[in-house]
Formats: structure tokens, sequence, C-alpha cells
């Protein structure tokens, strides 16, 4: 546990070398990477913190812009001694490791974004048919609402997910979705959970749409990996990547849906491996 940005984070390490940030989603915790952490950390220092509001890190009442998100690991990395890493972000995590990426390009030497496309563009290609996958999105960005509702059953709602959003629903490990919900089910957990969908407007918004008008693109290489049974395997991810970086490579992980790091690890790792080398 670190003091960062005004918040205590929690966060895991281990390995020795260059240093590599894995970031995880909603609705989970760092918890996520345990199936990556070990072989990544033959290679690299992997560091994986609990987002604000998620985990055991602080769940204060503001911050869950994505700016404020990754300023916290920014800062996160700084004080373990490191000034550049190589970051991969999924879900959630992505759009916190998207945001770090274009606020401070020197210190994210690598980015790799896991089943999601920039936050911008998804508002833009919200239609009916995008909108029957990511409801979630306009449910989560109403006031109080999620948590009183999703609170009478958290095991209930979270389950959805894990079943919905994954290959054939073969849903996740017992033990995992266990963890989740012991996560989900902590004081003020759930409402920051929500808080970071609710920061999309105004705060995310504006920062987004200010940098895309000012022609800012991401200039270190970038990997974009989806599940190929999820959502974005209906859409063009690598196209619409390369409008928001300059150098894009990627591939849809077959057999997969949106839980990439727990669904389909050993393809992860083999396209992380080869991207991070």
């Amino acid at each position: 546990m670190k003091t960062v940005n005004g918040i205590r984070m929690h966060y895991r390490i281990a390995g020795d070398g260059p240093p590599l940030v894995l970031l995880h989603g909603w609705p989970q915790t760092g918890y996520c990477w345990r199936k990556l952490i070990e072989p990544l950390a033959r290679e690299h220092t992997v560091v994986v913190p609990d987002l604000r509001g998620y985990g055991l890190s602080d769940k204060p009442r503001t911050g869950y812009d994505k700016r404020t998100m990754a300023a916290d690991v920014a800062e996160l990395v700084s004080t373990l001694g490191f000034e550049r890493a190589g970051v991969v972000g999924h879900d959630r995590g992505g759009r916190v490791a998207h945001r770090w990426a274009l606020d401070r390009p020197r210190q994210v030497e690598r980015l790799a974004v896991l089943d999601i496309l920039p936050t911008r563009e998804m508002w833009r290609r919200l239609d009916a048919e995008l909108g029957r996958g990511y409801w979630h999105w306009l449910f989560h960005l109403q006031p109080d609402l999620p948590e009183r509702l999703a609170g009478q059953d958290v095991e209930g709602y979270l389950g959805y997910f894990f079943e919905r959003w994954t290959y054939q629903r073969a849903g996740l490990e017992p033990e995992a979705v266990a963890e989740y919900v012991r996560a989900f089910s902590a004081p003020g957990a759930l409402r920051a959970g929500f808080d970071d969908y609710r920061a999309s407007f105004p705060d995310d918004a504006e920062h987004d749409e200010a940098d895309f008008a000012a022609g800012r693109r991401l200039a270190m290489p970038v990997l974009a990996l989806w599940g190929e049974q999820g959502l974005l395997g209906t859409l063009p991810a690598l196209d619409i990547w390369r409008e928001y970086a300059h150098d894009v490579t990627g591939a849809a992980i077959p057999e997969c849906g949106h839980f990439l790091p727990e669904e389909r690890p050993e393809a992860v790792l083999s396209r992380l491996r080869a991207f991070l080398s």
C-alpha cells in the first residue's frame, strides 16, 4: 500500500526487469491478472494496482475522471523508482491507460489495450445495436440508482456480466466470482465503480474531445486485443484505433469473450510477450 495523489493505493509487485503495469477493469480488481503475473514477472517487474475506488484501494467521493485515475498510477510508478513503463489495460483500466499515455507520453513506453475502443469513439458509435451490448454504460451514469438496485444482490448483478460476457456464457471460475463479489460488497465499492462510469460526462468527454481536436495521437506502439466472440468482434477495432494512434497492431483472441486475461491467459501472454520484446 502506498499513498499517492492523496489516496492509499493497494498494489501487488513481482519479478525483476523492465517495469510493466497491469490495470484491471470493472467489475474486477487487480486479481484479474493472477494468471499472467507469474509468467510476465520472469522478464519484468510487474506492478498490479487496484485502481482508485476498487479492491483494497481507497474509495474517495471524487477523482474518478480518467485524468485523475491515471495520475494515481503515474505517481505510484514514480514512487517505485521507475521513469518509464510498459502498460497493459483491460476494460476501464484500458481507458485509464489511454489517458495516461496521452497525458504523460514519456512515461508510457508501450501500451496494450484489451477489449476496448477509445471512449470517445464508443459514444460516437452508440446506436441501437451497440446500445444493446453497452446498456450498462447508460445505467451506470445515473445518480444513486445503480447502487440502490445492484446493492440488493451484488452477486446476482455482477454474475450477470461474468456469465453474459464470457465465451459461450461459460462464466468465470467460482473462486474468482467470489473474490469480486467480496470486493464490491465492501462499503463504498459499488458507488466508486459507478462513479468511474459517471465521470464520462463531462470530464472524460471534454478531455477526449480536446485532445482529438488538437490532433494529439498516441506516439508509442499500441497493441489492441479483443475477444473474437465479444462485442468488439463486430467492429473494425484496428481501423478505429489507428485514428487515435500512429503505430497500432493487434488481433482478435479466438474462442474468447470480454475477460481476456482470465478466459484465454495463454493466448494473451503470447501476444504480450511478442509485443513487449
